[in-house]
């Protein structure tokens, strides 16, 4: 082992021989060159009071701005001790003590971070420009938390469901740091904040109105019915009239009415605005009436529209509680540039951080050992650790211990030495330590490696400095069942979170190289002095360089091959080669930042600079999957990643819950708990009730189920909550503390009394009402929103019409009374209340629907698709829509002839004809059929949802069909893909076929139509091909852990054909329905297992 290896495992700190060499070079340097240093006078405020009581002690001190405020902080106490001011209190304390304000433009801020270097705090370039350019920094004593604040925090940390202020689980203050972070962004966004527009949160949109909608549309009017009281109004209006333009027309309409509508006379339109009745939803804003969504929803179900004329809500109930926190430096935890940390040209004397670029030897790392409480139960095995740094999926340097018996406490007491320089190590780089078992296999002669666990570190810390010393990681242990190699892709792998459960979990030990001082890396490096510098200049005039023909053809493939097209290593360095090209074409982006070497400092700094300088990015139109593909597991750059947030901004907020589920799940690939995509889901949930509403359940079912990313997602949650408003925070406790809990403690006491599989008897039905009962007199509150609907409101339950259902789980069949009394439906609200089952994946699936339902949309496609309201509220619970008249297709074919009702091709048909009044409404329905049946056919297949059966396919009376319980995508994946011969590509029976009018080899006008639909449906979603790419891939492995391979992720490209052109996917769609046709008996033999051996879990099951 050399001297420096002796060195650090004795834990003596060190400095890079480098560095001692530079040093002594330097020692001749005389302070005077410290004048070139950036300095600045800051008179101190102290907590001490001057003698004479005439007020504070104050002290000037001249500051170098290479300090840290730790430095600062103690040097100003130092003076105070030398001084003899107040010794009681400055000899008996320390500087930690006290904590450092100052004020800018009015706000206090503080200076939080010890390890920052002075002259990068936002504040310095402030007061030089000040007319005296004197700092002035009050230091006060650290404040106490008040009761009430405490009491507020126990409040949000039980809504949140978790302790925030918890520490107890991680190795530094990244926790803490975010939170205090996060103000600054709530702060703006709240004092930006249209109280009005806030309160009633209209859902609009700026899609232009669908040709099928525009077509229900009468010479551009429609009418709308306003209520006021129990009389009502019934007025036509333009499409393009606003809401104040339409309650001028009935005020207008109205003028001699008014006594009989209860008007007074000292009130005009302005004192007024419209409600849809019975929901929470506003028509408010400048915006036409066509692009509220409302209105678009009832065109498109042929309903009447029925508004409400009422006063505005009051703007006083979103209340915000004022914070006890004073804001943190805006740049706080940026570090400096590198010519402001390097040691070079300075007195080793004034030197107090180094910069990482001056490390120029190889990264190392010791393992220690590791050591776990009980050994599992797996005979002869031998481990090996195997230690990578990854930065994304880049894999920059790799090295392995040797093999050793597995036993509770393994020691390597090793270093192993990476081939990859400290200098080289970028911003996000996580050092992965795996412990891999290794099994003999006799009969093969193989050795077959296994993942047993797995934990991550960021070698530079969010503060930007390298970590150094000794750790004690506690791992992630990889599932019993899981064949999954150390390869496989999943976003718990990527997790920097260390096991909470130290108690039981596998320990691995390690030691990094200690040095004197911090080691930061820096934000940037002054161009005018950087080395590099001309290398970008003489790239950047290669890259301007006109680009050969035939090279230009091999450009344009490379750029428009799909997001898992992988990049040969020369297509990378074309690529780089004539990078300043690709900066032209934002298309090229995900190609190029994927050919980018982040090992290597140079290149980054380069790319970096690129993305600084070009504007074609900004400029560009808005391509959701472009910027998306930027923000999933391949991309840790934070320039990258901000990049794609910015384009993310431009999106309207009915896009952003489009793809909120998606955003929430790429949080996960963000290297630390503070970046760009959080404060931008932040900011738009705190402008968006809605978006917060459903932001603040994404992130509560996450905490709850997902212990990989609890702190980073509770981070999240608590500084929403803490500006969502104080009606906000009311709903969210009656939904989480007095519904979600109430009904999980009701589940779990039916579960037990009802232990047999599917058998609900009476007995268990009247004790569920009695429990219902009880609860409603006792805790229930009066009204709630609905979580997954949250312009509705329930109200008091139904309790003769709620049941147990008949599965597994024992769902509960709840039927509540509608709250608002304005309502005109005379249905109550359905709600499947499901304890046992995780909804996540059903969540992920039904969200990519409404995406391909918005894709259908733009091609003037409507496909009836019906995807039900359905969130996960907590670890494995959540709420399901029942759907209004609707029945499982098991349940129809069971009714009429029993079991061998799967094979009555004109069962289906005949109960869509009786639950329809006349031949008009069935030629609808039999129309709704063919529209739904082509969505879900063609949506089923893209996504690869298998394993349907009778009892997870429902219809409805109008006859719109619509699948059900997504919880095992791609299970039969490898029969999906045609090794089995039984299987077929969707779900098109006889029955089904029946209905249009097809039987056998016949093909009717109605089949004919319903492969034309799913043709153009097909071909759509190929415009979007790399879209759902991403969203598929970015589903697959943060939302299924089991479905994670590189072939289950690659499916999809398979079933887009991408590659093909339009006539030969065509011909592919065609092919796969003519596969169904033939073999749709097969699948009706299934469906007769199912019916037949009880596999059906009753008439109940899920009528969602």
């Amino acid at each position: 082992m050399d001297r420096q290896s002796i060195q650090v495992s004795d834990e003596e700190p060190e400095v890079p021989r480098e560095e001692c060499r530079r040093r002594r070079r330097k020692k001749a340097i005389t302070s005077s060159s410290c004048v070139s240093m950036d300095q600045i006078t800051i008179e101190f405020v102290m907590p001490s009071a001057a003698r004479g009581g005439s007020g504070p002690d104050i002290l000037t001190l001249d500051v170098a701005g290479n300090w840290t405020v730790e430095q600062v902080k103690a040097q100003v106490w130092m003076k105070a001790v030398t001084l003899n001011l107040c010794p009681d209190f400055y000899q008996r304390l320390s500087p930690d003590h006290c904590i450092l304000l100052y004020q800018k433009k009015g706000t206090v801020c503080e200076i939080y971070d010890k390890h920052q270097v002075f002259q990068t705090l936002d504040c310095i370039p402030y007061w030089r420009g000040t007319a005296k350019g004197v700092g002035r920094i009050q230091m006060v004593t650290r404040p106490q938390l008040s009761e009430e604040s405490l009491q507020y925090q126990r409040y949000l940390n039980g809504l949140i469901g978790y302790d925030v202020t918890d520490v107890s689980n991680v190795h530094d203050d990244e926790l803490e740091f975010t939170r205090r972070k996060l103000l600054t962004p709530r702060r703006i966004e709240l004092s930006d904040r249209d109280p009005k527009l806030y309160s009633m949160d209209p859902w609009v949109t700026r899609k232009p109105l669908p040709e099928h909608l525009l077509a229900k549309v009468n010479n551009g009017h429609i009418l709308v019915v306003i209520h006021i009281g129990t009389v009502s109004q019934t007025i036509k209006v333009s499409i393009n009239d606003t809401p104040s333009q339409v309650l001028a027309s009935f005020f207008a309409k109205t003028s001699n009415k008014r006594v009989l509508l209860g008007i007074p006379d000292d009130v005009c339109e302005a004192d007024f605005v419209l409600r849809v009745c019975g929901r929470e939803e506003f028509l408010y804003g400048e915006k036409p009436l066509q692009n509220f969504n409302w209105i678009r929803q009832c065109l498109k179900n042929g309903e009447e529209i029925h508004l409400l004329l009422e006063k505005p809500p009051d703007p006083e109930l979103d209340v915000v509680q004022k914070e006890d926190w004073a804001q943190v430096d805006d740049c706080t935890g940026v570090a400096g540039t590198h010519e402001q940390l390097t040691i070079d040209e300075k007195d080793h004397e004034r030197v107090f951080t180094i910069s990482m670029w001056d490390c120029n030897r190889k990264f190392r790392v010791k393992v220690l050992g590791i050591d776990i409480p009980t050994l599992p139960k797996v005979p002869e095995l031998v481990v090996f650790i195997e230690a990578s740094i990854f930065h994304g999926q880049q894999l920059l340097a790799q090295e392995r211990t040797t093999s050793k018996t597995f036993n509770e406490e393994v020691l390597w007491n090793c270093w192993l030495e990476f081939n990859i320089k400290i200098k080289d190590l970028p911003k996000g780089a996580r050092l992965n330590l795996q412990v891999n078992s290794s099994l003999q296999s006799p009969s093969a002669g193989k050795t077959k490696n296994r993942l047993l666990f797995y934990v991550n570190l960021l070698l530079v810390d969010h503060r930007s400095l390298l970590r150094q010393g000794e750790f004690i990681l506690h791992m992630w242990k990889m599932p019993e069942k899981s064949d999954e190699s150390s390869s496989s892709i999943n976003a718990d792998k990527l997790t920097s979170a260390t096991n909470p459960d130290k108690s039981s979990s596998m320990a691995v030990a390690i030691l990094l190289d200690k040095y004197c001082y911090p080691v930061v890396l820096p934000k940037s490096r002054d161009v005018g002095r950087d080395s590099g510098a001309g290398e970008e200049m003489e790239g950047g005039e290669r890259g301007q360089r006109e680009m050969p023909n035939h090279l230009k053809k091999q450009f344009e493939a490379i750029v428009s091959t799909d997001p898992l097209h992988p990049l040969s290593p020369e297509d990378k360095e074309l690529l780089w080669h004539f990078r300043q090209e690709c900066m032209r074409d934002p298309r090229a982006y995900p190609k190029l930042l994927g050919s980018v070497k982040w090992g290597k400092q140079e290149d980054v700094l380069a790319t970096h600079r690129l993305l600084e300088r070009s504007n074609a990015w900004d400029t560009s139109g808005l391509d959701v999957g472009l910027a998306m593909q930027l923000l999933d597991c391949h991309y840790s750059d934070s320039h990258v990643r901000s990049m794609a947030v910015r384009k993310l901004e431009t999106l309207e907020d009915d896009d952003v819950l489009r793809y909120l589920l998606q955003l929430v799940q790429a949080v996960k690939f963000e290297p630390y708990h503070d970046s760009a995509l959080v404060r931008f889901l932040l900011k738009r949930a705190l402008r968006s009730k809605r978006i917060g509403h459903f932001l603040f359940w994404f992130l509560r079912s996450e905490i709850a189920q997902s212990m990989h990313y609890q702190q980073r997602y509770a981070v999240l949650l608590e500084a929403y909550l803490r500006g969502c408003g104080e009606s906000m925070l009311q709903d969210f406790r009656k939904q989480v503390t007095d519904m979600t809990m109430a009904l999980q403690k009701v589940t779990r006491e039916i579960k037990a009394i009802a232990a047999d599989k599917y058998d609900v008897s009476a007995q268990v039905v009247f004790q569920l009402r009695q429990k219902l009962e009880t609860l409603q007199s006792s805790g229930l509150p009066e009204t709630f929103r609905v979580p997954y609907d949250p312009g509705l409101r329930a109200g008091a339950l139904l309790i003769e019409q709620c049941k147990v259902m008949a599965s597994k789980k024992k769902p509960l069949w709840l039927q509540f009374k509608r709250a608002d009394p304005t309502t005109l439906s005379k249905d109550p609200i359905g709600i499947i209340f499901k304890d046992g089952d995780d909804l996540r994946q059903d969540m992920l699936i039904l969200q990519i629907l409404l995406i391909m339902e918005s894709i259908w949309e733009t091609e003037c496609l409507d496909l009836c698709l019906l995807p039900y309201g359905c969130i996960s509220t907590g670890n494995k619970i959540g709420m399901i829509e029942i759907v209004k008249d609707a029945t499982t297709i098991a349940n129809i074919q069971q009714r009429v002839v029993g079991s061998t009702g799967a094979f009555k091709d004109e069962i289906l048909h005949q109960w869509l004809r009786d639950k329809c009044v006349s031949e008009d409404k069935f030629q609808q329905a039999v129309e709704r059929f063919l529209l739904s049946c082509g969505g879900y056919c063609v949506a089923t297949y893209v996504l690869g949802i298998g394993d349907r059966h009778n009892d997870n396919i429902m219809i409805t009376e109008s006859g719109n069909l619509f699948h059900i319980d997504f919880g095992h995508i791609l299970g039969n994946y490898k029969s999906f893909m045609g090794i089995s011969k039984e299987w077929v590509p969707f779900v098109l029976t006889p029955d089904f076929l029946y209905v249009m009018g097809t039987s056998g080899k016949k093909s009717s006008p109605h089949f004919l139509k319903f492969q034309d639909v799913c043709v153009k449906a097909y071909l759509a979603l190929r415009h979007h091909t790399n879209l759902l790419i991403i969203l598929f891939s970015m589903m697959l492995m943060t939302g299924m852990p089991q479905l994670t391979s590189k072939e289950d992720i690659e499916y999809i490209r398979e079933a887009l054909t991408v590659g093909r052109s339009e006539e030969e996917a065509q011909r592919h769609l065609l092919d796969q329905i003519e596969i169904c046709r033939e073999k749709g008996w097969m699948v009706q033999v299934n469906w007769f297992v199912h019916l037949v051996l009880g596999i059906k879990q009753g008439v109940e099951k899920r009528s969602t």
